[in-house]
């Protein structure tokens, strides 16, 4: 009886010490969860993203994101990333849980897709890295205050690059004379929409167009808003806007039905049917994101001491069947200024 109760304590001290073994946060600077046997460490890492709604350019980011962890090697697929996905489907509400959500879990990085996501991440979580993406302007939303060593613990790629605004109203005004006003669906309650649309109407005064602007606050005013406008504007605009761009499809519908060009700030919206725009594509946005992530992850860097990110590769980018729909005679020489020729005139 005593030989069995002293293999017992011994196994049960066995399973305790394999059991000790396991799991273990790693403390080595480099973030995520160590699984150690014999000399080979193999790490994984939990993720949050929050996506303040799903419409195409944002999707194209996460989608970008993910893609960049997979190439180098972190993945859902390797067993080595868990990833946590919250969509706040364009309510504040939901947008604030989310964050302190993430705010009380124990993620190695969050992921904020767009400028209210990261607003609402950023005023929770003060320690786990913060990198956002899809934000327009990090300094005037208070995400940063130094977009070349940020600080704390946020960073991230900023998604406009004030040229593309300036290129795109220049265009219009060479290339659509009659164009005299310029109508803008616009959530003013999202203040990159409102930067963005400052900047346009300040690129339109030495043409002398007019930038007229019909107010919403989320996408079900969309339709009437756009409508609004007809008879009233020459021609139709939207910026970075996530309300408004959830709700693009509205805008094409009327600017198909009245032979109205319309022209979006977003490559996604104008491969639904937007005439033209002076941009980029967003799945490359977000890997460059993801590439940051990497830094963070594997590298063990520092997120705010990493600078912020700006697009600098764009390009016009024109839809030849839209054009046709929206009575648009699509000139040669509207077609010269499109450098890659080949991706970026969609037929």
């Amino acid at each position: 009886m005593k030989k069995k109760m002293l293999l017992s304590v011994v196994m049960s001290a066995l399973l305790v010490t394999a059991a000790g073994c396991g799991n273990a946060k790693d403390t080595s600077g480099s973030g995520g969860t160590s699984d150690k046997g014999g000399d080979t460490e193999k790490k994984s890492y939990k993720i949050a993203i929050s996506q303040i709604v799903e419409h195409p350019s944002l999707d194209a980011i996460r989608e970008g994101f993910l893609a960049a962890l997979k190439d180098a090697g972190i993945s859902e697929a390797d067993n080595n990333l868990r990833v946590d996905t919250n969509n706040a489907q364009g309510d504040q509400a939901n947008n604030i849980s989310i964050a302190q959500k993430m705010a009380a879990d124990n993620n190695d990085l969050i992921l904020a897709i767009a400028t209210p996501s990261a607003q609402a991440i950023v005023k929770q979580e003060k320690e786990t890295p913060i990198l956002f993406a899809g934000v327009t302007d990090p300094l005037n939303a208070k995400l940063v205050s130094n977009l070349e060593k940020p600080g704390g613990n946020v960073s991230g790629v900023a998604d406009m690059n004030p040229k593309a605004v300036t290129d795109l109203m220049g265009f219009i005004a060479e290339n659509f004379p009659n164009v005299k006003k310029l109508g803008l669906v616009l959530n003013t309650g999202e203040s990159n929409a409102v930067l963005m649309a400052s900047k346009a109407e300040e690129a339109l005064k030495p043409h002398g167009i007019t930038l007229v602007k019909a107010a919403v606050t989320n996408t079900s005013e969309i339709k009437q808003a756009t409508e609004s406008l007809v008879g009233r504007v020459d021609a139709l605009y939207i910026t970075l806007d996530n309300i408004v761009v959830s709700g693009a499809d509205t805008i094409i519908q009327v600017a198909n039905a009245k032979h109205i060009p319309f022209f979006s700030s977003d490559r996604d919206t104008v491969e639904k049917g937007a005439f033209a725009t002076v941009g980029f594509k967003y799945y490359d946005h977000g890997y460059q994101a993801g590439k940051m992530a990497v830094e963070v992850l594997k590298d063990g860097k520092n997120l705010g001491d990493m600078e912020v990110k700006m697009q600098e590769k764009l390009d016009l980018i024109l839809n030849l069947k839209a054009a046709k729909a929206q009575g648009i005679t699509v000139t040669d020489a509207m077609k010269e200024k499109v450098q890659d020729k080949d991706n970026d005139i969609i037929e």
